[in-house]
């Protein structure tokens, strides 16, 4: 069984990067030594994994990150720090 992994970094910058992969430990190399230079963490280093997740269907995986990336930061922090019940509220839409 192959599994797949949801991940966020953290950037240096402090913003969030939410990727998917197959190889977490080759990923993170790949962003820490900056081998795609087009890519949004590589002016942004140096990076640290803050959360990541494993999935044994690359498709839920995906659905997963897609989710994650239009999240709000004040979510992704609460999913970050396991802060689960957090989650619903956050969701909510604000009005004024």
């Amino acid at each position: 069984m192959r599994l797949s992994y949801v991940y966020i970094l953290k950037c240096s910058d402090d913003s969030y990067y939410t990727g998917v992969t197959s190889n977490l430990d080759k990923r993170l190399l790949d962003h820490q030594s900056g081998k795609h230079k087009d890519s949004y963490t590589y002016k942004r280093r140096p990076i640290e994994l803050v959360f990541y997740a494993d999935f044994t269907d690359i498709r839920l995986a995906i659905n997963s990150e897609k989710q994650i990336k239009k999240w709000s930061r004040a979510k992704k922090e609460a999913l970050i720090n396991n802060e689960f019940e957090k989650l619903p509220n956050l969701a909510k839409k604000k009005f004024k």
